[in-house]
């Protein structure tokens, strides 16, 4: 209503299971929930997905040789705008937007992106459950780490830990770096070998009861890290915590992101922090919502997302350390409890 539509065409298989309870994965095949005000949903799914559970919808089946246009259109009020989510396939839009099957077409994805950015008490305890896997998978996670091993070696265990520990899988492909590697934020573990005195990151996340986790911890092997090391680590410490302290319901977002900047900037490393501060999490790893100096949106109660201020220079370090955070009525809860304190590991 916000955006004066009176129908939504939804598309993206999360934002369907987070409004229906039935997560299906379409791959290239059109998947559809239209909301109409004072209608029934109808739910548009291919036939290879048939299922038999009530989900309080229409459902209309059709095959891979049916016209997507000529099965949603009819269900459109022509005279009417089409709001639809961000995810939606060109390939499916286009031809709807050919047929005149909406007076104007618009995207509506706030309608859900904003809804699903509030967590309820179920989703804060699965968000809370997912983490302390994520916690206990930390301290399992550093015993792969051994002279000789490369990142790969430590990636490729990591896994089966996580299902040990009662996760179905992945958030999100792990991070394990090495050394100078560390220094890459987005770095994909390869066939680096550990070596005395290397820095080993871990950014790690699982997905527990359908909801995700995700942290990072930056730890060293065998050898306490240098002077230079330290102070770049207290940097990034001293910026996660400050930024979760003031977090609280009214606190302008951005400001958040502004604290841990103006804290590694003061600090001369400014330059190397060089991303946000922050997303938002739920049901996927990275959800509509950021943390970051042109987010104005107010935190509110409910909200979850991480806290990951990062230091990344080539030749002296590369650490980063995550949270995740879920605003309260007065505060924050920090969902990670795996300690913060410069670890010497192996």
């Amino acid at each position: 209503e916000g955006q004066s539509a009176e129908q939504l065409l939804i598309c993206d298989p999360y934002a369907v299971f987070y409004l229906t309870g039935k997560l299906i994965t379409p791959g290239e095949r059109f998947l559809g929930l239209l909301l109409q005000k004072g209608r029934t949903p109808i739910l548009y799914v291919n036939e290879l997905f048939r299922f038999d559970k009530d989900l309080g919808v229409v459902k209309k089946y059709y095959s891979d040789t049916d016209d997507v246009t000529k099965l949603v259109s009819p269900d459109l009020d022509p005279s009417l705008p089409l709001a639809v989510d961000k995810t939606m396939a060109a390939r499916f839009l286009l031809p709807l937007m050919e047929a005149g099957a909406a007076s104007f077409f618009l995207n509506g994805s706030l309608a859900v992106d904003l809804t699903r950015s509030v967590k309820d008490e179920q989703e804060k305890a699965a968000l809370r459950k997912a983490s302390l896997v994520n916690d206990a998978a930390m301290d399992e996670f550093k015993k792969l780490i051994r002279e000789g091993v490369t990142e790969l070696e430590v990636a490729d265990q990591m896994l089966a830990i996580y299902k040990k520990l009662g996760a179905s899988g992945y958030s999100f492909d792990p991070i394990v770096a090495f050394g100078d590697n560390a220094a890459d934020p987005h770095h994909s573990p390869d066939n680096t070998v550990l070596k005395e005195g290397d820095a080993v990151l871990f950014d790690v996340g699982c997905v527990v009861d359908n909801y995700c986790s995700d942290m990072t911890r930056t730890f060293y092997y065998k050898k306490y890290p240098s002077k230079e090391v330290e102070r770049v680590y207290d940097l990034v410490r001293r910026a996660n915590e400050e930024a979760e302290a003031m977090i609280k319901p009214g606190v302008p977002i951005c400001s958040v992101d502004r604290k841990a900047r103006d804290i590694i900037s003061e600090g001369g490393y400014g330059p190397d922090f060089t991303h946000r501060l922050g997303h938002f999490i739920g049901l996927q790893d990275h959800e509509f919502g950021d943390v970051s100096t042109t987010n104005f949106r107010l935190e509110e109660e409910g909200i979850a997302h991480s806290v990951e201020p990062g230091i990344y220079h080539p030749g002296i370090a590369g650490v980063r350390i995550e949270d995740l955070i879920i605003v309260t009525k007065d505060g924050c809860e920090v969902l990670n409890h795996y300690p913060k304190d410069i670890e010497v590991i192996g």
